[in-house]
């Protein structure tokens, strides 16, 4: 009998598809490499790299492959042999923002500045009407501060932020972290710049970085 280890850590990752303003949306490109990319530089100890999802840049509409996405990941984590831990990323881009900013936290407010890729644009909405008010806030129960510290030691251009907007990214991260409330995972939202402002390659490296330090860290 050797002595084990803490069980590995899951990390799941999502990325969106383009959306109005952003014909090359980063995080498709990011999440759509990642595990090659992963491949080619190895994986942190103790970390799986589970799904990595690319999302329809959509609130109501894309609510239940959303779901179905995080349901498949619990599922396939209770028949694995030693269920761990599962950690959610949600890669965002920011097409205005020169650095990577890691969200706090995220609203029960869906006030879309313009139609989703499904041509939903709602006003002062609650994304889920039962958690109350449209002022009601979900935090991340992972160390953001930390996080930023060590990302920013490792070089990155990075912040940590408490404003993820009202769009499809806070609409996500919202369901995300309600999500993980209730099923007892830890889910963060990155947001990212444009390739043209930080290169795919340092994205990449920061993407992977960012599983070294959770897997670390938690």
């Amino acid at each position: 009998m050797g002595s084990e280890g803490p069980p590995a850590v899951t990390i799941h990752v999502t990325g969106f598809k383009k959306f109005h303003g952003v014909a090359e949306n980063p995080t498709e490109t990011i999440v759509g490499n990642l595990k090659e990319y992963m491949k080619k530089k190895g994986m942190p100890k103790g970390v799986i790299l589970g799904s990595c999802s690319v999302l329809e840049t959509a609130g109501q509409g894309a609510v239940a492959p959303l779901y179905q996405t995080f349901q498949s990941s619990i599922k396939k984590d209770s028949e694995s042999s030693s269920p761990g831990r599962i950690i959610w990323i949600h890669f965002g881009v920011n097409s205005g923002a020169t650095r990577f900013a890691i969200e706090h936290q995220a609203v029960n407010e869906a006030t879309f500045r313009c139609p989703d890729e499904l041509g939903w644009k709602p006003q002062k909405v609650p994304i889920i009407p039962s958690d109350g008010e449209i002022s009601r806030v979900r935090e991340s129960t992972l160390p953001v501060e930390d996080l930023t510290k060590i990302l920013t030691k490792k070089g990155y251009e990075v912040m940590a932020s408490d404003d993820a907007g009202r769009f499809v990214c806070n609409y996500v991260y919202y369901h995300s972290l309600r999500f993980a409330d209730e099923n007892g995972t830890k889910s963060l939202f990155v947001h990212v710049p444009l390739f043209l402002t930080i290169d795919e390659e340092t994205q990449m490296q920061f993407a992977a970085s960012l599983l070294e330090v959770l897997a670390s860290l938690y």
